[in-house]
């Protein structure tokens, strides 16, 4: 028996091939200003929406579906929809058709139309990313599995902060934060691949 562990759709024989835009719908979650250079922002925002650029121009070329996710917060606070912390980051913003969803929570899916918006398009496929990896992108890809989506989430499309361990005295730094966050995702919720693959 190997001492190497395999995730859950790795035991099933589920290949780790991503889907191809042309028959998927790319979810873009909270790419907002808030992440960038509100009270929130991430070390990893700049390079992982260059990413997320460079795969949503590859979508619209193919024709795929957008769907873009905005934040709604309250006023004065972090995603105050009355600044511009609250705007999509302009290398993302979207084009005229393409939806966006504003919600209230992490899952993307609670207290909003997006399961209407997606069922609309007619496809079952989706390419997650956006903001953070730990919180909105990870509650919305688990979601979208019970309500019958296939996912893949875009590795480097995606980041997230450091948090403190609830165990107490250590800090789990952001990078470590992000790699756990797509190991769990990875183990039955989706398939992991980087931008470049798609």
């Amino acid at each position: 028996m190997s001492d190497t562990p395999k995730t859950l759709l790795q035991m099933a024989g589920v290949p780790n091939t991503p889907p191809a835009l042309g028959e998927s719908v790319l979810l873009v979650i909270d790419a907002q200003n808030e992440y960038v250079s509100g009270v929130l922002a991430l070390p990893g925002a700049a390079p992982a929406t260059d990413v997320l650029a460079s795969v949503l121009a590859k979508a619209r070329a193919a024709g795929a579906p957008v769907v873009h996710v905005r934040h709604k917060g309250n006023p004065g606070g972090a995603f105050d929809p009355e600044t511009d912390r609250f705007a999509i980051i302009d290398a993302v913003s979207p084009q005229d058709g393409e939806e966006i969803v504003d919600k209230k929570l992490p899952n993307s899916f609670a207290g909003t139309n997006l399961q209407a918006v997606l069922e609309a398009t007619g496809r079952k496929k989706l390419i997650i990313g956006g903001f953070m990896t730990h919180m909105c992108v990870s509650s919305t890809t688990r979601a979208a599995l019970d309500l019958g989506w296939s996912s893949a989430v875009i590795s480097d499309g995606c980041a997230t902060r450091a948090l403190p361990s609830p165990t107490g005295g250590k800090v789990v730094d952001a990078d470590t934060l992000h790699e756990a966050s797509l190991a769990g995702l990875s183990d039955r919720f989706a398939i992991i691949a980087p931008g470049s693959a798609f």
